[in-house]
């Protein structure tokens, strides 16, 4: 039988960080739910990124990544590139809606990486040069990263 203990470890860091009790404190979707759908397109001053912005950046790079865990080859980088720091519609990308998708696509990840095993780590990924360990700890590590922002832009926005 094949070994899944790495594996197993990943998809306890993505439980953990997305709706457990993670080492740096609330939970991504704890923090995600506290933001007011009604600011989450306000830019502080004016300038950088908005929290809807931020918020689909990061769904770009995970379904980046779970097209990759996939397998799925229509989907390549050039295609995720595209979509990066898009264009905001508040018709097409509310703050709710970007939620529901951002879990959505974090579940299908954890659902597909139960399925494989710690050999399947050290395959190259598809469009990169480097392995799935290393993309699977990179998409952790952006979502506290860009979480990290989106808490703090939500606390300097004016209510």
């Amino acid at each position: 039988m094949a070994k899944k203990t790495e594996v197993q470890s990943i998809t306890a860091s993505f439980d953990n960080i997305l709706s457990g009790q993670p080492w740096f404190g609330r939970a991504v979707y704890k923090i995600l739910e506290e933001v007011d759908p009604a600011r989450a397109f306000i830019k502080p001053n004016n300038t950088g990124h908005s929290l809807c912005e931020l918020l689909w950046h990061m769904i770009t790079w995970a379904e980046f990544t779970l097209n990759r865990v996939k397998g799925d080859t229509e989907n390549d980088l050039a295609a995720s590139e595209s979509l990066d720091w898009r264009v905001m519609d508040p018709k097409q990308h509310s703050w709710k809606k970007g939620i529901k998708e951002f879990q959505d696509i974090h579940k299908k990840i954890v659902q597909l990486l139960k399925k494989k095993d710690d050999n399947w780590l050290n395959e190259k990924v598809d469009y990169r040069k480097y392995n799935f360990r290393f993309l699977l700890e990179g998409l952790i590590q952006h979502d506290i990263y860009h979480l990290g922002q989106i808490a703090y832009i939500n606390k300097l926005l004016p209510e």
